[in-house]
């Protein structure tokens, strides 16, 4: 059983044609282009293959070993918590780091690959049919890198719903989730529906007890610890090798958001999400905080309002 939870959310939906093997832009009439474009699945989030290769990745062990490092030897020059850096850094300095991230990207992509061409299949005897999806759009449609935001799933009929419980037609984000190759990353204000929400925490409360996937590993870096490093590096490095400190509000980059507690709706600071299991963390831009304070009658932490 999950913990009692406090936020809950009831989006609307649409229903829309499968891409398929549309070409990148393709017009039919004048007034009515065909585009292809990239989903980012939403509340899901996977390991990296930003690397590419196995030697990409082991360059990136390299260069988290030698964060680890500093952060023990130069922690004025690396602009971290010391209560995160004490999480992080001992994932770091097992040296691989950068490959099991990479290893494991592989195995999330491998597993979605097959998941959506298999759930896609309409059953016998027309398994050779494909599915229409089904997308659920996010309040603001489109990120930075210019990807549909999203929650998928087959588009099931009528009758085929009538059959198939909540769990058995849920959605490819949710079927990451309990393989356990995605850590939970909902985000503000794209918070899965009331229903939907309950099922989503158990699965990936489920896959974290089980140790799937990625909670195989107690060095896994989760994906957004991964990117967050990965910038953390680079601004350590303009400093000790460089020469060239990084000062102002950019020597904190590297970290992003806001973190709340689905449970208890108290907001932490966003170095401290470590104070909230990952299964219930709910991310927040900050230039989300103030609505999403009131929207979800959120309470700060004393860490976030202290004077220390």
């Amino acid at each position: 059983m999950i913990d009692p939870i406090q936020v809950l959310w009831s989006p609307a939906g649409l229903s829309m044609p499968s891409l398929g093997a549309r070409a990148l832009v393709d017009v039919t009439d004048g007034d009515t282009p065909n585009i292809r474009m990239p989903i980012r699945m939403l509340s899901v989030d996977t390991p990296e293959v930003t690397a590419r290769t196995p030697d990409g990745a082991a360059k990136v062990d390299k260069k988290f070993l030698q964060l680890a490092e500093w952060m023990r030897e130069r922690p004025a020059d690396v602009p971290i918590s010391a209560r995160l850096s004490k999480v992080l850094e001992p994932k770091l300095a097992t040296g691989s780091a950068g490959t099991l991230h990479f290893t494991q990207g592989k195995s999330a992509s491998a597993f979605e690959h097959e998941n959506i061409d298999k759930r896609l299949r309409k059953d016998p005897p027309n398994e050779d049919e494909k599915r229409n999806l089904f997308i659920r759009i996010a309040d603001a449609p489109f990120d930075n890198n210019n990807r549909l935001l999203a929650y998928i799933a087959p588009n099931y009929s009528t009758t085929e719903l009538a059959k198939l419980t909540r769990a058995q037609r849920g959605t490819f984000n949710l079927d990451l989730i309990a393989a356990g190759w995605a850590a939970p990353f909902i985000l503000y204000p794209s918070i899965p529906g009331e229903l939907d929400l309950p099922l989503f925490l158990e699965a990936a409360a489920a896959a974290v007890k089980g140790k799937k996937g990625i909670w195989s590993d107690k060095n896994t870096l989760l994906a957004y610890e991964y990117r967050a490093m990965e910038k953390l590096f680079s601004i350590a490095k303009k400093g000790i090798e460089d020469g060239k400190p990084v000062t102002g509000a950019a020597r904190y980059g590297w970290r992003e958001r806001y973190c709340a507690d689905l449970r208890t709706r108290v907001l932490h600071g966003p170095e401290d999400y470590i104070d909230v299991p990952p299964v219930y963390r709910l991310w927040i831009w900050p230039a989300d905080v103030q609505t999403a304070i009131g929207t979800l009658n959120l309470t700060p932490a004393p860490r976030l309002v202290s004077a220390d």
